[in-house]
């Protein structure tokens, strides 16, 4: 941004970025909120399975701003890729680190944690850095916003649409992540599966689709990686469990090119009803957080298959 440096007013320039952060602060609030009312829950799904690596709140944002976005970067990120803005392109704005320094007095204390005094009986005093963490708004733009250089195609994705081959592929690099056993057996109850808490493993019911049977495993998998245990002491409902689970499932699937979303993300939202936003973005982050990090740890292992 340009300006003029002789009428610059620095007060004015620090409270227009407060406001734009209190403007950014309200929307995810209430965008929060918008996640969890029937269909906008498996919208949010839907877009966090093509941007697993943004935060929660910049997921939310971009969403907010730009709906049908697939892939964000920078003025600067693009430009490095061979890709240029647009002209015209109005910039999607989101939160991005800007920690700074401080310099702070304290008592200064020798090496076994005792404050070391002066001759007058006050304490002495050091001068030590500290690290302030912040955010500032920035701007950034969908590729649909951007021409140039064509893209490359993500490593694997092309694999994953339904050809049956590559099914076994997939379930192969599934099953090298996760870290139980893992059976394939009859089911009389109706379940589709379930992970074994007691004897750490998971079954799938055989004979299924090969997408029901994908998704299962995924959503077995979440369930071992999120609730074999508790989490700082809090005792998750089945509903919470299930949304977490089911919702880590079908992101994944969705990142790989396949449709999971024959269930009804109202009634996986339900668990939401009556939560304050803390816990709701705490539910969601866990979401994202647990999905990009199979979509990764598969990635990976597809990629040594490819190079083997």
């Amino acid at each position: 941004m340009s300006f003029d440096k002789k009428n610059y007013d620095s007060e004015a320039a620090k409270a227009a970025r407060k406001a734009e952060l209190d403007e950014i602060s309200v929307k995810l609030e209430n965008g929060v909120k918008d996640v969890f009312n029937g269909k906008n829950f498996k919208d949010y799904l839907d877009f966090c399975a093509k941007l697993p690596k943004y935060s929660l709140n910049n997921q939310i944002l971009i969403m907010l701003q730009c709906p049908n976005a697939t892939m964000v970067q920078s003025f600067t990120g693009w430009k490095a890729i061979g890709r240029s803005v647009k002209k015209g392109e109005k910039g999607i704005r989101i939160l991005a680190p800007a920690p700074f320094k401080v310099e702070r007095e304290r008592d200064k204390k020798d090496e076994f944690g005792k404050i070391i005094l002066k001759k007058d009986g006050t304490p002495e005093k050091e001068k030590i850095s500290v690290t302030i963490n912040a955010f500032k708004a920035v701007s950034t733009f969908d590729v649909s916003q951007t021409e140039g250089e064509p893209l490359p195609q993500l490593e694997g994705a092309e694999e994953l649409k339904g050809d049956v081959e590559d099914y076994l592929t997939i379930m192969e690099a599934v099953k090298d992540i996760i870290p139980v056993p893992v059976s394939f057996i009859e089911i009389d109850t109706g379940a589709k599966g379930f992970f074994d808490l007691e004897n750490k493993r998971i079954a799938v019911k055989k004979g299924m689709s090969e997408v029901q049977t994908l998704k299962t495993l995924i959503h077995e998998f979440a369930h071992e990686r999120l609730h074999s245990q508790k989490d700082d002491g809090e005792i998750k409902s089945k509903n919470q469990q299930e949304t977490e689970a089911e919702s880590v499932a079908y992101v994944v699937c969705a990142h790989f090119g396949i449709d999971t979303s024959d269930y009804s993300f109202s009634y996986l939202a339900s668990w939401s009803t009556g939560k304050e936003v803390t816990e709701l973005k705490k539910s969601l982050d866990t979401i994202r957080k647990t999905a990009s990090d199979i979509i990764d740890e598969i990635e990976e292992k597809l990629s040594i298959k490819k190079a083997a």
